[in-house]
């Protein structure tokens, strides 16, 4: 476990849940609560480089406000210290016609206030992937179905882009799809808000994932929104999970990725495939799901990823935001199958 907070550091905790509203979405015994649990959550000591992963914070089309399971999560991120936040993408819930420049825009601004501040006042970087309801890359004669949603996430992201804290590689064309070296970790994020990486993105990972920074990394991670395979009910059919996914998966197994985060499926989900470790991330907002052929509750979390170890090994914990309690891999099913009948195995306990 992390070492207990000093008082200083609850006190500087205390102040990121009155940035983040939490006073006003809470009771504040509630809060008390939260920032006294945060100290002690079952994390494995924090020894090499430490993320933290979260992804499908959004609620209700349109929304500009959150439910607590996300102030809760993001009140205890900053007592993890992790050295960077991943988000994989459905940060705001656009993907509606009609919802307009200024809403869309709101929607933003209310993601700043109760998420990205609070978490930037605390020092940490954060890098986003774009997801279905953040900047939806779905098109039809050429054209983007929601072209102001991707505006308007182009917007608010390139005037935050040298503020949050990244080391970019390459950051040609974020928030779509760019690559950071942190610390000894290399990530690439691509497009994959939609079904299809489009094929000049498989071009460019190929360059990436084949340079200087990517090669020299301890461990190299790749971050999209819509998954390899399919995890939860609802969403085991075509147009939610990626097409072409074995081709996806041979190029990252060639370029030596060990994983590949997502979200989408808003169920959590730790897989080997092939080479690869799936980091299949629950929801933390609105509408987590059940796992495929399981009837157990569902419910929100938050993934840490550990390097630990000599040489460094990959290690997640997740965390139940409604109890706090840490994740048992062992009482998630071994395995699940799909709808074509497809085995994913559970990843193997580190």
């Amino acid at each position: 476990m992390p070492p207990p907070l000093g008082r200083r550091q609850l006190l500087s905790l205390s102040g990121l849940a009155l940035g983040a509203g939490l006073w006003q979405v809470w009771k504040p015994a509630t809060v008390r609560a939260a920032i006294t649990a945060a100290a002690g959550l079952a994390a494995p000591p924090r020894s090499g480089t430490r993320l933290v992963l979260i992804s499908d914070l959004n609620a209700a089309y349109g929304s500009t406000t959150y439910i607590d399971e996300v102030h809760r999560g993001v009140a205890l991120i900053p007592p993890l210290r992790p050295d960077l936040v991943i988000c994989a993408g459905d940060m705001v819930a656009g993907q509606k016609a009609g919802l307009g420049r200024q809403r869309l825009a709101a929607m933003w601004a209310g993601f700043d206030r109760s998420v990205l501040a609070p978490l930037r006042r605390a020092g940490l970087p954060f890098a986003p992937a774009m997801g279905n309801h953040d900047a939806s890359g779905a098109s039809a004669a050429g054209r983007f179905l929601f072209a102001d949603d991707r505006a308007e996430a182009a917007r608010f992201w390139r005037a935050r882009r040298d503020s949050l804290g990244l080391r970019f590689v390459d950051s040609g064309n974020f928030p779509f799809h760019y690559a950071i070296r942190q610390d000894d970790v290399f990530v690439l994020v691509w497009d994959a808000s939609t079904a299809q990486v489009p094929a000049e993105q498989w071009r460019w990972a190929e360059r990436i994932l084949a340079g200087p920074a990517a090669r020299s990394a301890s461990r190299r991670l790749v971050v999209g929104h819509l998954p390899l395979r399919a995890v939860s009910q609802g969403r085991d059919r075509p147009g939610e999970v990626l097409a072409q996914a074995a081709a996806l998966q041979q190029l990252l197994e060639r370029h030596g990725v060990e994983g590949y985060v997502s979200g989408h499926q808003h169920a959590y989900f730790p897989a080997r495939l092939g080479q690869l470790d799936l980091f299949h991330l629950g929801a933390m907002g609105s509408g987590p799901r059940r796992l495929l052929g399981q009837t157990t509750t569902p419910f929100q979390t938050l993934t840490v990823l550990d390097l630990v170890g000599s040489p460094p090994r990959l290690v997640d914990t997740s965390f139940d935001l409604r109890t706090l309690r840490r994740i048992d891999p062992q009482r998630l099913p071994r395995s699940l199958r799909d709808a074509a009948g497809r085995e994913l195995q559970r990843r193997p306990s580190a």
